[in-house]
Parts: C-alpha cells; structure tokens; sequence
C-alpha cells in the first residue's frame, strides 16, 4: 500500500496517470465541525488488476502541494472516475476552484444501465466485480494520524474495485447509445454554481408550510445571517442554528436578548454575543421590509393547491411505465416535486428537457393534454392515442 507524502513522487503518479486513459479517484474527509469539507486523504488508481497501480496522497502527514493533481484533472485526455462525486468534487472546488473534466459518475452511470436509484458503491462492486468490500472502517476518524492498515486497506478498495465498474458500465452505455444522457448529468456535477449556496438564496432550503410574507421575510434574513456566519468562520450550520430554531424565531420574532432568552430551540451560546446580535439585526431587516420587498415561495411550493392530484398520480404511473420500459431509475427521469409541477402547469422542469425529454417528458405533456391515456397491456402499463 503506497502512500505519497510528497510533491514530487505525487507529480511522479500524476505524469504516469496522464498516459492512461481514466483514472479512478475517491476521497476521504470530515465535516462534522466544519462548514466546507476538511480533506484528509485522496485515494487514485490508474487501470490495472493489482493494486500496485494504485495510491492514498495524504495532506496531513505529508509536506506537499497538490497541484500536480490538479493538473491532471484538467488533463482533457483522461477521464476522472468517481463514484457519487457530489462532494468529493465540493471539496476540490471549495480548496482549488478546480473540477475534474471529462467527469464519470459510475453512480449516474449505474442509475442509467438500470442498477436502481442511487445504487451503493458495494453493491455495484458485489454485482459487477463480483468482490466484497469491507466497510468497517467508513466512520473512522480520517484525520487522524497514523492510519491503520484496516483504514489504507479501505480507502484502496474504493479505487481499485472502481476500475471494473467503470469499465463494465463504460462498455454498457456504449452498447446501448446512452453515453450523452449521463453526460448531461456530468453537465450538473461540473458547474461550479452547484457546490456554492448563496446567502440571499438559503432560505429556500428550509422546509415550512407558513407562507405568510412577513414570516418568510424572516425566514429568509435569519437563513441569510446564518449562512453568511457559517461560511466565513467554517463552521457548520448547525452550531449556529437548527432549522427548527430558525423557524421558532421567524415565528416568534424577538426584538431584544432577553425575549430571545426565552426561545425554546435555540442554543444557549446563540442566545448571547455575535449570534445573537445577528438574529436580532436579521429580524430587525425583515420587520422593516415593505410589502413589495418581501419574498414569495416558487411556484411549486406556494402554489401546490393548484395540482391537480388525479393527474399527478397518472404521472407517476406513466413514469414507473417508461422508466420499467427504459431500464432505468424513474428518481433518474423525474422527481416526484417535477411531477407535482408539470400537474400544475409547470413546463419549465428538469423533466421536460434532454434525454429526458424523449424518454418521458413528451409522453407526460400528450397525458396532460389529454391526447394520450394510459392502459395494461399484458404486464405492462402503456399509454394509448385519444386523439380521435
């Protein structure tokens, strides 16, 4: 098991890599008192059958730079391989403003060849590679040093199995011409707007059935100073607030420290100090917001009395019907949020566009009109011409 420490033998791996066709990449990392991810190891494979093709780089114990890995994920010529890149690819983003191109999700991948919905990475390994991968160690303490031979034998196999599901799933999507549907999905993974929320757009992310203006006007202040807290002093969200809290306090509205005392949720060291003055000055803002200024739920959630639910059903039974027919994972085509949305008249959705478009969305529009119902045929659910 081969650790690099090093810049120079990282910039050693990394020149050999650039000669292969993929690379296979994982990461092992910690958030629970951060708010941005602390990288701890990264895990690389070139093709193979052994691990000697195969490394951990370690940031901790090391003295080294990264940059020769940086390098090679911008090599256009190899395709970084990961397995549910979301946040690996956050921290890469958040460290170096760097995203790996060309991207594979073998998850994405999986997804699309039929494997199910967010299938795991052991399963694919037990299904494809025929092969069992001992998990014991997934909750231990990365940045933690020395690791153990247990914890490096862990954080290989999530490269090295990876070889084979990429090159299966590879294959498979060759075969069935379905490479350009998983490169829209890459299309997401490699945006940089996707790992970044913005202050002013995070009250979006709190669930709640009160779509009083006023109330949402502080909804969308106190989600405001909180993520702005979080993200410039790297802790997370959380240690400020819960949602709960956030949403007692939109509710409530405190005007003073002592009636903030008084909260049922919040944590004692919000209740004083910086995070207290910001609570204060966040629902101050939204009190004095005029009726104008005060934010509006979207559409799909403000206005969900307008679906109509006999529709929205039919949707959901079209989609089980074509994503059975396509051999692939319906959360994949459409979630249930797009479907309530195209029941209500929404046309702007993730549904209605790309592949997903030719597999589903346009069957969908033809039940909305009317023009097309649904009917069994034998096992299957098919949709039928009203048109005449």
């Amino acid at each position: 098991m081969k650790t690099i420490t090093t810049t120079d033998a990282l910039a050693a791996f990394c020149a050999e890599a650039a000669r292969q066709p993929y690379v296979t990449v994982d990461t092992e990392f910690l958030r629970e008192r951060t708010f941005y991810s602390k990288l701890c190891l990264v895990q690389l494979a070139m093709p193979g059958t052994s691990d000697d093709e195969a490394v951990l780089v370690d940031p901790i114990e090391g003295d080294l730079d990264l940059e020769p890995l940086y390098a090679l994920f911008r090599d256009p010529g190899v395709v970084k391989v990961f397995h549910a890149a979301r946040q690996d690819l956050e921290i890469f983003q958040t460290a170096a403003g760097v995203i790996p191109q060309p991207l594979f999700d073998t998850q994405v991948a999986a997804m699309v060849c039929g494997y199910g919905e967010q299938v795991g990475y052991e399963t694919l390994v037990r299904r494809i590679a025929k092969a069992e991968v001992d998990k014991s160690s997934r909750f231990t303490d990365w940045s933690r040093r020395p690791l153990t031979d247990a914890q490096k034998r862990y954080a290989l196999a999530d490269v090295t199995h990876l070889r084979q599901v990429y090159e299966v799933l590879s294959e498979r999507l060759k075969s069935t011409g379905r490479g350009a549907w998983v490169q829209e999905e890459m299309a997401i993974l490699s945006d940089p707007a996707t790992y970044h929320t913005e202050p002013e757009e995070a009250w979006l992310r709190v669930k709640t059935r009160n779509t009083s203006p006023r109330f949402l006007a502080a909804v969308r202040e106190l989600a405001r100073f909180r993520e702005s807290y979080a993200q410039s002093r790297d802790v997370p969200r959380s240690r400020i607030y819960k949602d709960d809290a956030l949403v007692e306090l939109a509710s409530t509205r405190p005007t003073s420290e002592a009636e903030l005392g008084r909260s049922r949720l919040l944590l004692r060291e919000a209740r004083r100090g910086e995070i207290a003055e910001g609570i204060l000055s966040a629902l101050k803002a939204a009190a004095e917001l005029p009726a104008e200024a005060m934010p509006k739920l979207p559409r799909a959630r403000s206005d969900q009395p307008q679906v109509n639910p006999a529709l929205a059903d039919l949707l959901r039974v079209l989609l089980k019907a074509r994503a059975e027919a396509e051999n692939v994972a319906p959360k994949l085509i459409a979630s249930s949020a797009d479907l309530d949305s195209i029941a209500a008249g929404g046309r702007d959705v993730a549904a209605l566009t790309g592949w997903r478009l030719k597999v589903f969305g346009t069957e969908a529009l033809k039940l909305c009109e009317g023009t097309v119902g649904l009917a069994v045929k034998g096992t299957s659910v098919v949709t039928v011409d009203l048109a005449e």
